[in-house]
């Protein structure tokens, strides 16, 4: 069936009407190669020069700072491999944060493959990198950071402002990634690199934009040709670089009307899914967001359940969860904030987005929910300790249960979790044996959200994959408090007062 909503603009944006025109006429002016002197080559390069002038207008740039490449992705690999280079003799020494996109992670890796240092900056659980993070970790061998404007997955703003403040008194610079939000204004700020993909805003496919400032040092990672100032080798598509410049200006002029009237749809949502959908966390800077992202995560769901239900219904929406069919880990972003995988959902709408789409989007998601749920066999509303044992006998006396869930994916370990915990005494147990590669993320969220106390996770013995662990969950009547080091802090980092802050990979600020 045709979509009714289609809710994930944060992947790709329907080609902008703008854009559709401006291709058009473009390929029948600019399909010349722009370095030929001739007519056609004239009018190519034209075309051309008067789109990088625009972007750099929209952007808040030069025009000769602006270079178009192939995709986003293209974009944020050479200008980080072109920055790294460029500050070689200074060090080789690379800050991210935890949660950028994919294409930084990995252009992150093979810097690390090459001998080099990589710092990974631990996210609040909201998402947010606070800039005293980004001070911390700095150091005189630092060539580079990188920070997102604002996270592709939860929607949080970054300190970009703050950032850029920290690194330009310590002569470090810094490369944003602008993809989600370059569409809906500039980025501010005093930033030295910038990127960003033209499909994130309407614009077609296949274009890039990578800035960088004069006064950056830069060097071309591949090899230069006369044109992109060396940076992006190869015919430049000048007619999807005018259709993409022409739709970041028209996106821009409707994104004041329109970003006002998306916050308060949703708002909306945020406010709603928790009080209709029972054990759900919304995730995210609740104020410092984008206006048209929202994500949140449902408790004994399968993310790649909750995907094709909700598209039966005619709604696109996409999901973070570890339970999706092309990936056996949770999104590194979620993992990054210590948040619920398990059933992850992300909303992003488009400028054209109804009140109506939203209700029906309210209306539809409780019914599918609740129908994955009782096919999984989750246990029943429970709303937290005191109703630990809703729906359940209620204790028969015991302190310690144990749970083999080995061999269970997610959501599975956590709804035998759930299940064990109406069988043990406030103060009781309750051991999950597990081999999911994600159980000790959802288990650790679900402590957090069901104000259960998390105590630690041990290896088992006899695994020749050592996949195989014992979680240990403690019930209680209490609430845990926002700020317990057992809720916030990330898989597999050290506990409070262990060496490092608290991070994705062990130690949130390490080589």
């Amino acid at each position: 069936m045709p979509y009714s909503a289609y809710f994930d603009v944060a992947s790709t944006v329907p080609p902008h009407p703008v854009a559709r025109q401006a291709l058009l006429a473009a390929l029948e002016e600019g399909w010349a190669d722009p370095t030929r002197l001739h007519r056609e080559g004239r009018r190519a390069r034209l075309l051309l020069d008067t789109a990088r002038e625009a972007a750099a207008e929209l952007i808040g740039c030069r025009p000769d700072e602006l270079s178009f490449t192939s995709s986003g992705s293209r974009a944020l690999h050479t200008g980080i491999a072109g920055a790294l280079a460029g500050r070689r003799r200074v060090g080789r020494r690379l800050v991210i944060s935890a949660v950028e996109h994919s294409a930084v992670l990995r252009a992150a890796e093979a810097h690390e493959a090459e001998g080099g240092t990589v710092v990974r900056m631990a996210p609040e659980r909201t998402g947010r990198i606070e800039p005293g993070t980004v001070t911390d970790a700095l150091t005189g061998d630092t060539a580079l950071v990188c920070l997102q404007s604002a996270n592709h997955e939860v929607g949080t703003e970054q300190p970009v402002i703050e950032a850029a403040e920290t690194c330009r008194a310590a002569g470090v610079p810094l490369l944003v990634d602008a993809a989600q939000s370059l569409g809906r204004g500039t980025v501010p700020g005093a930033w030295s690199l910038l990127a960003a993909s033209a499909h994130k805003w309407g614009g077609p496919a296949g274009v890039g934009m990578l800035v960088v400032r004069k006064g950056t040092r830069f060097v071309a990672p591949l090899p230069r040709d006369e044109r992109e100032a060396g940076r992006a080798p190869g015919f430049p598509a000048v007619p999807q670089v005018v259709a993409a410049v022409a739709a970041l200006r028209a996106v821009r002029e409707e994104a004041v009307e329109a970003d006002g009237r998306l916050r308060g749809l949703v708002d909306r949502i945020r406010e709603r899914v928790p009080e209709l959908v029972p054990d759900t966390e919304v995730v995210g800077d609740p104020v410092r967001r984008l206006p048209h992202l929202v994500t949140f995560s449902c408790l004994y769901v399968d993310g790649e359940a909750l995907v094709h239900a909700l598209d039966r219904e005619g709604f696109a929406i996409s999901s973070g969860s570890s339970c999706t069919s092309d990936t056996l880990e949770p999104s590194h972003v979620l993992r990054a904030m210590g948040v619920l995988s398990s059933g992850n959902v992300r909303v992003s709408l488009p400028t054209g987005t109804t009140g109506e789409e939203v209700d029906r989007f309210l209306d539809v998601l409780p019914r599918v929910v609740a129908g994955i749920r009782e096919r999984y066999g989750a246990p029943p509303r429970t709303g937290g300790a005191q109703d630990a044992r809703a729906g359940e006998a209620r204790p028969d006396g015991g302190t310690e249960v144990t749970v083999d869930a080995l061999g269970l994916v997610c959501p599975r370990p956590v709804i035998e979790l759930a299940r064990a915990m109406a069988r043990v005494r406030p103060g009781g147990v309750v051991t999950v044996l597990a081999d999911d590669g994600v159980a000790e993320l959802d288990i650790r969220a679900w402590c957090h959200l069901r104000e259960q106390e998390f105590l630690d996770e041990k290896p088992l013995g006899g695994d020749p994959a050592g996949a195989a662990r014992a979680y240990r969950v403690r019930r209680t009547e209490r609430p845990i408090p926002a700020d317990d080091p057992a809720a916030r802090r990330v898989p597999g980092t050290p506990p409070a007062g262990g060496p490092g802050s608290a991070g994705p990979h062990g130690d949130g600020l390490r080589p």
